[in-house]
């Protein structure tokens, strides 16, 4: 049986989901430290304007990086919109919302320029696309950018596949940073150029 997208994002969540708990701590600051090492690479950080995720309780907490940098960038989190989200300044407190999801509050800012994209991910594919959570909502909110920006995934377990599963729509990365692997996309780095 040939591997599909459902099945191998199943797959994935099975072993993001039945990683030890015990692990994650350590996970998550080997993360932080990779994330903040690539950021720190920008030499206008402080012009910079990230959007980060706000983690689910199974994905890679993105809090600290968060807390870090936001005295530094503009930091700005998605903020759910029908099948899409918009971009949203972070500040607190944060509410839960839909899918469980933490959200800054709504504002009538309409932002479309992002430099750095920090994006979940539950596995890719052979051309490094993300396998997300099937709801397309990245992909959507990718397609109304002005200007791609510089996308690093985030995994707390690394989840590939050789094959080529993902449509063509399916938004792909720069990097991608796992606790124990860091993986530059070259053809995007040949595309940049």
């Amino acid at each position: 049986m040939p591997l599909t997208k459902a099945i191998f994002r199943r797959n994935c969540l099975e072993k993001i989901k039945s990683s030890p708990f015990h692990n994650r701590f350590y996970k998550n600051a080997k993360i932080d430290a990779k994330l903040l090492k690539e950021l720190g690479r920008f030499k206008n950080l402080k012009n910079l304007k990230i959007l980060f995720y706000t983690s689910l309780p199974f994905e890679a907490n993105t809090a600290k990086s968060i807390e870090k940098l936001r005295k530094k960038c503009d930091i700005f989190v998605p903020f759910m919109e029908g099948e899409s989200f918009k971009m949203v300044p972070f500040r607190l407190p944060l509410k839960k919302k839909k899918f469980g999801i933490y959200e800054a509050g709504k504002s009538l800012r309409d932002i479309k320029k992002v430099d750095i994209a920090i994006v979940p991910v539950v596995g890719v594919d052979g051309n490094l696309q993300r396998v997300g959570f099937g709801k397309g909502m990245y992909d959507r909110f990718f397609a109304k950018l002005k200007k791609r920006p510089y996308t690093i995934f985030i995994q707390s377990e690394f989840c590939y596949t050789k094959e080529l599963i993902c449509d063509e729509y399916d938004i792909t990365c720069d990097l991608i940073i796992t606790p124990n692997i860091t993986v530059q996309n070259k053809n995007m780095a040949i595309n940049r150029k």
